[in-house]
């Protein structure tokens, strides 16, 4: 019995050590930066290759995240290279995925990828032309309430990828969809604090499809546009004071100074009066604390849905105090809505801040850009209530 006890703890050692060895060699293959996706601005993804294999980390998928996830992209037929067992393994190029986030839509349109949706969370949310028509033609089936999606469903569609999003470490309702055998990417471009960062994030989504060199493309007519724009910007141009946001509630919500928004702001020439703060969500403040600092402010840019200025009087007669009121400076990003009610501002203005930017800087400084049409935005009208 002792020799027969002794040769199994040989064997147990070896094999632990076998085991050990290989997860040693299993860690330390070897990544190189990837050379067909590089990366500028965005912080919350990178990517390395191994010869056909690409490794996709997603660095921070939610706010006050500690740790991401590991994605390894493998073409079709190919097999998988070594990797760690929570690393999740997709294979590319994918013929069927569900998004659900709006802001996901036109990286697919701009990919050449619209037929490859098959399933959303309340499509009503879609304005994309593009991807209306699909869904008129019933090719992108409905899934429910986003927080709330129909699983039933979704097993039907078996789609190669679900891409979410989430708020919070709360990753039930993934764990739920890869029981059924369904792969999910967190797409965390919400978090990005600059605007190319954000639009960056099709390069992120060129990956599943194989399509680098088209998402380096797209966003390299953006990049150009945006910087061009910037520097159309005379140095001694004066800067328009702004205040944004309204009253949900208790509390007035406006973008914090390190929020894409401010930057976007501060990129149109203008001076965001909540600019130097260090938040960069939104912040909460008494209306009287807003009106004690913006009362004169020149602009007043984003009014959430208040869509006339009678509405916004309606609302709160101190509203009507403000300078911009008065001047009749008042501006709201609703001037695209889809045919399902969608605002296009919240889909498409994630890949296209240099969209946006034109539009602030025609607000602005209207003489720097005499030919350029409000996309995003729009002048809300003067009518006012009696």
């Amino acid at each position: 019995m002792g020799s027969f006890k002794n040769i199994v703890c040989v064997i147990s050692v070896i094999a632990v050590m076998a085991c050990g060895e290989s997860r040693t060699s299993d860690r330390n293959v070897s990544w190189e930066p990837s050379t067909s996706t590089v990366v500028k601005y965005a912080t919350g993804f990178r990517v390395s290759e191994r010869g056909n294999a690409k490794l996709l980390e997603v660095t921070y998928p939610f706010q006050g995240a500690a740790s991401g996830f590991t994605y390894l992209l493998v073409p079709r037929g190919e097999e998988p290279p070594r990797h760690e067992p929570d690393t999740r393994v997709i294979y590319t190029p994918l013929e069927n995925i569900v998004c659900t986030s709006t802001t996901h839509i036109p990286l697919l349109d701009y990919l050449g990828e619209t037929d490859k949706l098959s399933g959303f969370p309340t499509t009503d949310y879609i304005s994309s032309e593009k991807m209306r028509k699909r869904i008129e033609e019933g090719k992108v089936m409905d899934l429910g309430i986003d927080k709330g999606l129909n699983l039933e469903r979704l097993a039907v569609l078996q789609p190669d990828l679900v891409m979410g999003y989430t708020m919070s470490s709360d990753y039930g309702q993934f764990k739920k969809m890869e029981a059924l055998g369904i792969p999910v990417v967190i797409n965390s471009e919400y978090l990005e604090h600059h605007p190319l960062g954000r639009a960056e994030w099709i390069k992120f989504m060129g990956l599943f499809f194989n399509k680098e060199k088209q998402a380096d493309s797209v966003f390299a007519v953006i990049e150009n546009n945006y910087r061009q724009t910037e520097e159309a910007l005379r140095k001694d141009a004066v800067r328009p004071t702004v205040i944004s946001g309204i009253v949900y509630g208790d509390a007035w919500f406006l973008p914090g100074g390190q929020n894409y928004a401010a930057q976007l702001f501060k990129d149109a020439g203008c001076r965001y009066l909540w600019g130097d703060t260090e938040s960069n969500g939104y912040l909460e403040l008494g209306f009287e604390s807003v009106y004690e600092k913006g009362h004169d402010a020149d602009l007043w840019i984003g009014t959430g849905s208040y869509n006339s200025m009678a509405e916004i009087q309606a609302a709160d007669q101190r509203y009507t105090r403000f300078a911009a009121f008065q001047n009749q400076q008042v501006y709201n990003y609703d001037a695209r809505i889809g045919s399902g009610g969608g605002n296009e501002f919240l889909e498409l203005g994630y890949l296209r801040p240099d969209l946006i930017l034109m539009d602030l800087v025609k607000i602005a400084h209207p003489e720097l850009l005499p030919e350029h049409v409000l996309f995003f935005h729009r002048k809300l009208d003067s009518k006012q209530v009696n």
